[in-house]
């Protein structure tokens, strides 16, 4: 069922839902839900055409072959251990998938793509029936499936291939097979993998392009799942100032040959996914396999800040992250200075993902809009902050600061919430007296 949810201005909603406003104080059984949920388009050699599928670490440790095409220590997939370094799942989709499936007389690839030409074929007679035949199938140097039949017919299609039934079976050293290209990338794709990811929750979103008209897409994305649906996620994306606190704008260009200069996005979105609720990824060492540029002055490295970049920097023999910030940078009465803190983001962003749910699932048409049915929705919004503030993640936290009460209609209900969000030390002012 399709629920309402997002920001309001007034209560006048149509959609059954949850609508939470995250704004600053004026100046002049609920439970905390896991992070560690990212999810990234990609361009690959191999793998799922179409759909969102997704990828747990232990999956892409244990069977990356299967899935990307590739063994998990092999240069094409430096990019996703970056990502996976920080992260438990990916949500991920292939935007190059409708490209051509390589073929031989025995077999077709599973997959379009380029790596479905490394697969072979191999078939001998088998030592012990000579009335039998060992198909092998091979990616790379890799067998990675193996069978013995006495006609092709009888051949199980594997994780690689699927055979050719009506194919003669005839003794082989190894048979490629050819023809297998990746498809074109264009706006199209990426519309499609949107319009599939939209009923995923996730914590962040990495998408690596240097087009602008590509990462305009996916601001417009964000702006519109964070303000208008109540989907609550960041996007990571490259050199692109968005002044708003939904995108991280990553400063630092890649330089390994063969890789997009925005290639820095993966372990931004790994880190930002994986990053737990009560902690912040300020100062952290970068440990991916990037080479990258972190040539800056402290001017820029300020100026950086200012403008609301996501930035490294060298710090003796280590990379580091200079401020977990987003690219929010104009100052509102609504969004002051701490919304730029994506530390910030994620304490309200937790608050707003796990109190939809919690509505949507324990109180929407189940629990009457009575006294007695509004002091449980605020007992369980208590008990929620009141995990945040023992993981010391809000604090100065009390039940008064919870208020519930009927809104304009009878089924409305309205929450007044006020909670005071602790960030990482960032800075020490130090003055010492020398007697």
């Amino acid at each position: 069922m399709a629920l309402g949810g997002g920001t309001f201005t007034v209560q006048n909603k149509v959609l059954p839902g949850a609508y939470i406003n995250f704004v600053s104080l004026a100046t002049a059984t609920a439970t905390l839900s896991d992070r560690g949920y990212a999810t990234m388009p990609l361009e690959l050699d191999w793998g799922i055409e179409g759909e969102v599928f997704e990828v747990t670490n232990a999956d892409f440790q244990k069977n990356s072959m299967k899935i990307f095409g590739y063994d998990y220590t092999s240069e094409k997939l430096k990019g996703l251990r970056d990502l996976f370094k920080n992260i438990t799942t990916l949500f991920a989709y292939r935007l190059n998938g409708d490209g051509v499936k390589a073929s031989n007389a025995f077999a077709t690839a599973k997959y379009a793509g380029t790596r479905g030409n490394d697969i072979k074929i191999q078939i001998q007679v088998n030592v012990d029936d000579d009335s039998l035949f060992d198909v092998n199938t091979y990616l790379g140097t890799v067998m990675v499936d193996s069978q013995t039949v006495a006609k092709a017919a009888d051949l199980v299609a594997n994780d690689y291939v699927t055979f050719k039934s009506s194919a003669e079976l005839s003794s082989t050293a190894g048979t490629p097979l050819e023809g297998g290209t990746n498809g074109n990338v264009t706006g199209t794709n990426h519309q499609a993998y949107l319009d599939k990811i939209e009923s995923y929750s996730f914590n962040a979103m990495g998408v690596v392009t240097t087009e602008n008209t590509i990462k305009s897409l996916y601001d417009a994305f964000c702006k519109r799942m964070r303000d208008e649906v109540g989907a609550k996620f960041q996007v990571v994306l490259y050199n692109k100032a968005s002044d708003y606190e939904g995108v991280i704008n990553v400063k630092n260009k890649t330089t390994d040959e063969g890789w997009s200069e925005a290639s820095l996005v993966y372990w931004v979105t790994g880190i930002s996914a994986g990053c737990a609720v009560n902690k912040s990824n300020l100062n952290k060492v970068y440990d991916g396999e990037f080479a990258i540029n972190v040539d800056y002055t402290q001017t820029q490295l300020t100026k950086a800040i200012q403008a609301g970049e996501f930035t490294l920097h060298q710090v003796g023999d280590d990379i580091r992250v200079l401020e977990d910030i987003n690219s929010l940078v104009t100052e509102t009465e609504t969004k002051a200075y701490i919304f730029k803190d994506n530390q910030t983001i994620r304490v309200i962003d937790q608050i707003a993902n796990d109190i939809a749910v919690l509505f949507n699932t324990k109180y929407l048409g189940a629990v009457p809009n009575d006294e007695a049915g509004r002091i449980s929705l605020w007992a369980d919004i208590v008990k929620h902050h009141e995990q945040l503030q023992d993981i010391r993640a809000i604090e100065n936290f009390t039940d008064e600061d919870v208020k519930v009460s009927q809104g304009d209609t009878k089924k409305a209900v309205v929450v007044q919430d006020a909670v005071t969000v602790v960030n990482a030390m960032a800075k020490l002012y130090m003055t010492v007296t020398v007697m």
